[in-house]
């Protein structure tokens, strides 16, 4: 099963995390399938490519909870909702 989860990078107390497709079997910071975004809580960043993302949801790819709490809690999808209402 693919899941769309964080892989750490960064040094010690200054993390930094890529959000990457990968096999559901393999390490945390082992082999992935793809990059779609990165993540970094000091400086409040969140970026993901949103295309990508539907591509991997729509292909049966399980978020992990805390992915899925970031995609909801910066809003993700509801800029677009927002702008195509106008």
């Amino acid at each position: 099963m693919v899941r769309i989860r964080l892989q750490r990078f960064g040094k010690k107390k200054s993390p930094f995390y890529r959000i990457v497709c990968a096999d559901s079997r393999s390490p945390r910071d082992g082999r992935f399938i793809e990059i779609i975004g990165h993540w970094d809580p000091k400086r409040k960043i969140f970026d993901i490519n949103k295309e990508r993302y539907i591509y991997w949801i729509q292909r049966g790819a399980q978020p992990t909870d805390i992915v899925e709490s970031l995609v909801r809690n910066f809003k993700v999808f509801e800029k677009e909702s927002s702008q195509s209402q106008s």
